[in-house]
C-alpha cells in the first residue's frame, strides 16, 4: 500500500477556503498550479463520474461533498489502483487543506511511482498548497525543485 499525505494549515475559517475546492478545474481555479504543471481537466466539473486528469494521470470524480472534500479514483496509468482526495477541515488555528493519496500498485506501478511519479507529485502538490496559502496572505515562496525533479520535468517535456 502506498500512502502519500500533504497538508497545509490556512489562517482562515474553513468556510472562507471552500472556494479552493469548489473552483478546482474551472477557469477560476486558484489552487491548481497550472502555471508550472499540466492543467487539471474534468469533463463535467466536480460532479461524480466526471472524467479527466492531468498529464498522464487519469481519474474520475468518485465523491464530492461540497466545501469539504473531493475524491478521485485512478484509471491510469496502468498499475495504479486507488484514489487521491482533497479534504478541507476546520482546525483551531484556522483550517487544514489536505491531499491524501492511497493506492495499491502492481510491481511495475510501484517502481514507476517511486522513480518517476512520486517526486513530481510531491512537487506539484506542494505548489498547490503554496497557492492556497498565498490566497490568505501567507507569503509562501515555492521551494526550488530538486535537481531530480528538474531532470524529470525536462524529460517529460
Amino acid at each position: 500500500m502506498i500512502r502519500n499525505l500533504h497538508r497545509r494549515t490556512l489562517p482562515c475559517a474553513k468556510e472562507q477556503a471552500t472556494f479552493l475546492l469548489e473552483q478546482l478545474a474551472s477557469k477560476q481555479d486558484s489552487l491548481w498550479p497550472s502555471q508550472q504543471w499540466p492543467r487539471l481537466r474534468l469533463d463535467a466539473g466536480l460532479n461524480p463520474g466526471s472524467k479527466g486528469g492531468h498529464g498522464p494521470i487519469r481519474y474520475f470524480v468518485e465523491e464530492h461533498q461540497p466545501g469539504t472534500w473531493i475524491k478521485f479514483r485512478f484509471t491510469g496509468p496502468s498499475g495504479f489502483h486507488g484514489f487521491h482526495a482533497l479534504h478541507l477541515r476546520a482546525h483551531d488555528e484556522g483550517s487544514i487543506l489536505e491531499h491524501d493519496l492511497q493506492m495499491n500498485a502492481s510491481w511495475l506501478g510501484w517502481l514507476k511511482w517511486h522513480l518517476i511519479f512520486r517526486p513530481l507529485h510531491d512537487a506539484l502538490i506542494e505548489d498547490a498548497l503554496d497557492n492556497a496559502a498565498r490566497q490568505f496572505g501567507q507569503d509562501r515562496k515555492s521551494k526550488p525543485y530538486s535537481l531530480y525533479v528538474r531532470l524529470l520535468r525536462a524529460l517529460v517535456r
